[in-house]
C-alpha cells in the first residue's frame, strides 16, 4: 500500500518541529505525515496518532514501529482530542496536524464504497464498528432530508431531482445503483461532477464530518502551548470555509496568529505525481501567549 502524504515539506515547515515536543496527528491514516514528524523528533518526543479507521491504525502501528519517540495510537475521532490528552495526562501540545482527505486505503478499497469507480456495497464508514452506513442514508432518509444532505454537503444544485431518482430506485444496494440514480437525473455534460458531489455529501453525512470539525475548531486552541502550531489540510470548500472562519475569529480574539494569508496549494510538480493532492488547501496558525 503506497501512501503519498500531501504537501509534506509545507506541513513540516509550518509545524516547525521542536525535537523534544509533543505532536498530534488527528487523522493519522497510513502514517505518511506521522513518519515525517517522527523523523524530526528525539527519543524524548511524543507523537499521538488518532484515526477512526482500525485498518489504517494497524498499518500505521507497523510502519512507525522503528521510531524511538513515544507513539500513542487511538481509535477515536480527532474531535475528542481533549479527552485523549486527559487520558495521557498531557495538558498542552506543541503542534496539531489534521489532513481531512481520504486515505489511499479507503479510496482504493474494493469493499468500502468510497469511490464511485469501484462497484461495492454502499458503506463509506470511516469507523467500521459504527452502525449507520451509506446504505442507511440512501435507503432510509426521507426525500426532502436526502435532498438537503446532497445540497448542503455536496453543494449540488440538482439535489432535489437526484433525491427523487434515488427514491424511485430504492432499495439501492451497491455503488453502481447510486451512480445509476444520479445518471438518470442529471445531464451528461456535468454528470461526473454531480456524481462526485453526491458521494462526498453522503460520506460527510455518514461520518458526521462537518459536525466533528466544528467541535474540534471550537476547542483545539486550549490544548496548544504558546508558540504551538496548527496545520489543517482540507479538500473541499465546505471544510476550508469552516477552517478559514474559525482561524480568523481566533485571530480576532488574539488567541492565534495566522501563518498562511491565503491557503497553500500543492505545486504543479506534486499534482503530477500525486493527482489526489490537486484540491488540497493548507492553512496554518500559531498560538500566541
Amino acid at each position: 500500500m503506497i501512501h503519498v502524504p500531501v504537501m509534506p515539506n509545507e506541513v513540516l515547515s509550518h509545524l516547525n518541529i521542536v525535537k523534544d515536543g509533543i505532536y498530534v496527528d488527528g487523522t493519522i491514516g497510513l502514517g505518511g505525515h506521522s513518519e515525517l514528524i517522527l523523523s524530526q523528533l528525539s527519543a524524548k518526543g511524543h507523537l499521538i496518532g488518532i484515526d477512526r479507521d482500525v485498518e489504517a491504525l494497524d498499518i500505521s502501528k507497523k510502519s512507525l514501529s522503528s521510531f524511538q519517540s513515544a507513539l500513542s495510537l487511538f481509535k477515536e475521532s480527532y474531535h475528542n482530542l481533549s479527552s485523549i490528552l486527559d487520558q495521557l495526562e498531557i495538558a498542552k501540545v506543541n503542534g496539531i496536524l489534521l489532513d481531512l482527505g481520504l486515505s489511499s486505503l479507503q479510496l482504493d478499497s474494493e469493499k468500502r464504497g468510497f469511490s464511485y469507480n469501484t462497484d461495492s456495497t454502499l458503506d463509506m464508514r470511516f469507523d467500521m464498528s459504527q452502525k449507520n452506513s451509506a446504505y442507511h442514508i440512501v435507503n432510509k432518509t426521507p426525500e426532502s432530508q436526502l435532498a438537503d444532505i446532497i445540497f448542503f454537503n455536496g453543494e449540488e444544485r440538482r439535489s432535489r431531482s437526484i433525491a427523487r431518482s434515488i427514491m424511485r430506485m430504492r432499495p439501492l444496494n451497491k455503488v453502481s445503483d447510486l451512480v445509476e440514480a444520479i445518471r438518470r437525473s442529471t445531464p451528461p455534460s456535468k454528470r461526473n461532477k454531480s456524481i462526485a458531489r453526491v458521494f462526498q455529501a453522503i460520506r460527510i453525512a455518514v461520518n458526521g464530518e462537518l459536525e466533528k470539525l466544528e467541535v474540534f475548531l471550537s476547542s483545539f486552541c486550549d490544548r496548544l502551548k504558546d508558540g504551538g502550531r496548527i496545520v489543517i489540510i482540507s479538500f473541499h470548500s465546505l471544510e476550508d470555509r469552516k477552517v478559514k472562519h474559525s482561524l480568523r475569529s481566533l485571530k480576532n480574539e488574539h488567541e492565534i496568529k495566522i501563518l498562511t494569508k491565503k491557503p497553500i496549494t500543492p505545486s504543479e510538480k506534486e499534482i503530477e505525481y500525486n493527482s489526489r493532492s490537486k484540491s488540497a488547501k493548507l492553512r496554518a496558525a500559531e498560538k500566541v501567549g
